[in-house]
């Protein structure tokens, strides 16, 4: 009797096991399933961001719509309070430029979901072309009639630039001007500003020499000055860099993923949806990404980061 009662404690056991073990399986993909109750995204100003905002709003709706729960837009001061915002969870989605998610992967902040689109440009007038790039590049501003001819004449001047986390504002131009011989810190007198947009204007009103900004960045400033790319000229442009991503924080499940990713791209597609991507960030679309797209950021990181040492 005794061995029976042994053996049906080690059946019940068993089949105990078994059973915890398929509810954890059954709750996993259950979770892997949810959706959360609302969604907070937020956006990095790459022009004025009391602009950015405005303009980004109608998002909620389209957004809502398609994934059927309430969305939340903002506009932060910077691309590190966007990824302060991801790592606090905080923030589910952030509109984040190159090098800002490579930082944000690294500190386990945020996965890529999807890497924007935009139309190609002729250089160097600035004008749009009819083909579809996922790629952009930093250029190199300058007044008309500048002595700065080429990056050779930066040392000793003022320049306008965007955080360090900016891809096309601060990390390709530095980096490349380090490969080429100029230590930028440390030979010219950098000056932070906020928005591509307000770098052209910089050096149009004379307060800075030049700035480094993304191709072309004078295309914002346009309407309120159709004369600016007689006033403003490009004396250099680096190697392409990846476009801006569309990233979600990543404890956000792979089935809410496939949702978000899908919502996005049919706002991308819609008529109404294009209209207020192109005025946010001059998007047209979004297509899917991967983390390794983003690896000669993290080169270009390495030698910027260097030169500041």
């Amino acid at each position: 009797m005794k061995n029976f009662n042994k053996f049906l404690l080690g059946i019940t056991a068993v089949v105990s096991t078994v059973l915890l073990a398929g509810c954890s399986n059954s709750n996993r993909k259950q979770s892997d399933s949810d959706t959360p109750k609302s969604l907070n995204v937020q956006f990095v100003p790459s022009v004025a961001a009391d602009k950015i905002e405005g303009r980004a709003k109608p998002i909620e709706k389209m957004l809502s719509k398609r994934l059927g729960i309430p969305v939340h837009v903002s506009v932060s001061t910077d691309n590190n309070a966007v990824i302060e915002a991801m790592k606090s969870k905080k923030v589910d989605v952030g509109f984040l430029p190159a090098d800002a998610y490579v930082q944000a992967h690294k500190q386990n902040a945020a996965d890529v979901l999807l890497q924007s689109e935009r139309y190609g440009l002729n250089a160097p007038n600035g004008t749009w072309t009819k083909k579809l790039v996922h790629t952009l590049r930093s250029e190199i501003l300058v007044r008309k009639g500048s002595p700065i001819k080429s990056w050779k004449d930066l040392k000793g001047k003022s320049i306008s630039i965007q955080g360090p986390t900016s891809t096309t504002g601060y990390i390709f131009p530095i980096a490349e001007l380090k490969k080429k011989g100029l230590n930028v810190p440390q030979s010219c007198k950098l000056v932070t500003v906020t928005g591509h947009d307000q770098g052209v204007l910089n050096v149009l009103n004379k307060d800075t020499d030049a700035a480094f900004v993304f191709e072309d960045a004078r295309n914002n400033v346009l309407k309120d000055n159709p004369k600016i790319k007689s006033q403003v000229v490009p004396i250099y442009f680096t190697r392409p860099v990846p476009n801006d991503t569309i990233s979600v924080v990543p404890s956000m499940s792979k089935a809410f993923r496939e949702k978000l990713a899908k919502a996005f791209i049919a706002i991308g597609k819609s008529k109404e949806g294009k209209k207020v991507i192109e005025s946010v960030y001059d998007q047209e679309g979004y297509i899917r990404a991967k983390d390794s797209d983003y690896n000669i950021v993290r080169k270009y990181q390495k030698i910027a980061e260097a030169v500041e040492k």
